[in-house]
């Protein structure tokens, strides 16, 4: 029998926030990717999430999962391409794990490119 990681289709790089002084008093945030990548799922929320993301005034509208040692955490970026090849970037809103860790689940924000 094959393990739960069959299900996780797409590899995605992770792009973490740093945050340096930018040498004038201020600080600037920049996205530093990750090395390697992680296996993923990547759904529409189901209807339990939507109404929980409304009720938060989130902007939770993809759902990723992840296997469970995957390093991702809230604020980082997963950036991959879709079934078609199309550029996707997914903003991570939260990381949750079951009581038993057999995935992490990750809401996220598409961030559209301007223009798109």
């Amino acid at each position: 029998m094959r393990g739960p990681g069959r299900f996780f289709n797409r590899r995605l790089q992770v792009w973490r926030p740093v945050t340096t002084d930018d040498g004038y008093g201020g600080q600037t945030t920049v996205y530093v990717q990750q090395p390697g990548t992680v296996r993923a799922k990547v759904d529409q929320p189901s209807n339990a999430d939507r109404l929980l993301a409304a009720q938060a005034q989130s902007r939770h509208d993809h759902t990723v999962f992840l296997l469970p040692r995957a390093d991702v955490r809230r604020g980082d970026e997963l950036r991959g391409t879709d079934h078609l090849g199309q550029a996707q970037t997914f903003r991570v809103l939260a990381t949750v794990q079951p009581s038993t860790p057999v995935y992490t689940k990750a809401p996220c924000q598409l961030i559209q490119k301007a223009g798109g």
